[in-house]
């Protein structure tokens, strides 16, 4: 019996969007069979003490019983329960009159919404017509029942000039002033998000350190920390250390909806699989997990930090990154280069 808790965050209904910057990369939508979430809950609870069980990866909610759901991953969960973080459906939101009473009903303070500029860009890159104007429909309906809306926007070179617009949007809503009316803070940030998934596509137009707009350098996620890609290249180029992630004090899997089973670690990628739950050996498949035996951590073994940036790093390039994405980004270009 392992004491680390075990948390399965589950893909078992989809999602609507089709998200540029998404750090998971697309899948396909499909529901899961019945039965799916015992059966998962069951597979690990000979060996682990503590099992959570998360029935969303993408979208949460995304199901017409969300009530049920929310009960049902509570009751499935064995030495903890599940929580609710920041995160909800704006999709839903605008559709079903009664989602926000449930946010509220189970301690949603704060809701994250996700701008890529405003209504031509937002809609291109969340991959939905209408996309914006729901966005800012969900706005609304969270003030009214008292959530706060945080806003976060993924800054590139495409949107750059757009993005500041969202601070004029901000104002004329009144956005502050109104979550403030019920205690809660309104909060807007803009960062260029990780560099996998679907956002590693967008590399050619990551944003450049100097092309971030002065305005929106308060509100730059830890502005502080970010670097030039030269700069993270100059950092790693002497090097020794091997970019190796790790499960600390949890193990977090992603589980696909066709039961191919991830760590957390980064996009849910060939190299990252640690197995498929229905058709490799049970005992085989625990084993991996607690040993983190899979060949993207084998191939990472092989490589310093130093030697990735030699080989992929670019010493002219000004894109802005934080060191330890620039890292995961390094090592999933030789994993892709080793596996295809």
């Amino acid at each position: 019996m392992f004491h680390k808790a075990l948390y399965l965050v589950t893909d078992m209904y989809g999602c609507p969007n089709r998200c540029r910057h998404c750090w998971l990369g697309h899948m396909p939508n499909r529901a899961m069979e019945p039965g799916a979430d015992a059966w998962l809950v069951d597979y690990f609870k000979p060996d682990f003490e503590t099992v959570v069980f998360y029935s969303w990866l993408r979208e949460p909610d995304f199901c017409d019983g969300y009530r049920a759901r929310w009960e049902r991953d509570n009751a499935l969960s064995v030495g903890g329960k599940p929580e609710r973080f920041e995160l909800a459906s704006f999709w839903r939101l605008v559709r079903d009159l009664d989602y926000a009473g449930f946010l509220k009903e189970v301690g949603v303070k704060q809701v994250q919404l996700t701008f890529f500029g405003l209504e031509e860009l937002t809609d291109r890159y969340t991959g939905r017509k209408g996309a914006f104007q729901e966005l800012l429909q969900a706005t609304e309906i969270l003030l009214q029942h008292e959530i706060a809306p945080r806003w976060q926007a993924f800054l590139n070179e495409e949107n750059k000039a757009e993005v500041p617009a969202l601070l004029g949007l901000i104002k004329t809503l009144e956005l502050e002033k109104r979550c403030r009316a019920f205690g809660e803070d309104f909060k807007f940030f803009v960062h260029a998000g990780s560099c996998d998934g679907e956002n590693r596509k967008l590399y050619p137009i990551r944003i450049e350190k100097a092309h971030i707009p002065e305005e929106l350098r308060p509100y730059y996620l830890d502005y502080s920390r970010v670097l030039t890609e030269a700069q993270c290249c100059e950092r790693l180029r002497h090097s020794t250390v091997h970019e190796i992630p790790r499960s600390e004090d949890r193990i977090v899997l992603n589980i696909s909806n066709s039961f191919d089973v991830y760590f957390n670690f980064t996009h849910m990628t060939e190299g990252w699989r640690i197995g498929n739950l229905k058709t490799a050996p049970r005992e085989e498949m625990i084993r991996r997990i607690v040993e983190e035996d899979i060949p993207a951590l084998t191939l990472a073994r092989e490589i310093t930090l130093g030697q990735l940036a030699e080989r992929y790093g670019d010493p002219l390039s000004e894109k802005a990154f934080f060191l330890e994405d620039y890292q995961s980004y390094l090592l999933n270009r030789y994993i892709e280069d080793r596996l295809g």
